[in-house]
């Protein structure tokens, strides 16, 4: 059974930074693309970024390209996403998921940017 585990959001302050993780299991990690949603208030689900399994292919959604960095540990079934520079629009729960036409499976993380 896929499980993940969302961590790392929190309140922080327009152009502030947080580091999201997710830590994976019940499925062949190393050979998945992984992905980030979001999801605001109010709004259905945002696709943000993905990676490929060997971390060559990574993309962005243009609202938030420049200001986040995807990247992945096989070795520890992890991805995080480190967002920089947020702003008040990037306020969601953001979850991490295998396949983006799939409802998430986590909890997902509370991410709150506000002054």
């Amino acid at each position: 059974e896929v499980q993940v585990v969302e961590s790392g959001g929190g309140l922080v302050q327009p152009g502030g930074s947080l580091r999201l993780s997710c830590a994976a299991s019940g499925f062949t990690f190393s050979r998945s693309y992984m992905y980030w949603v979001r999801q605001a208030p109010g709004k259905g689900l945002e696709w943000v970024s993905r990676i490929s399994p060997g971390s060559s292919v990574r993309a962005y959604a243009d609202s938030v390209k420049g200001r986040f960095t995807i990247s992945r540990d096989n070795a520890k079934n992890t991805v995080s996403l480190q967002m920089n520079s947020l702003k008040t629009e990037d306020t969601a729960v953001y979850y991490c998921v295998t396949d983006p036409q799939d409802p998430p499976r986590g909890q997902g993380t509370q991410v709150t940017v506000s002054s």
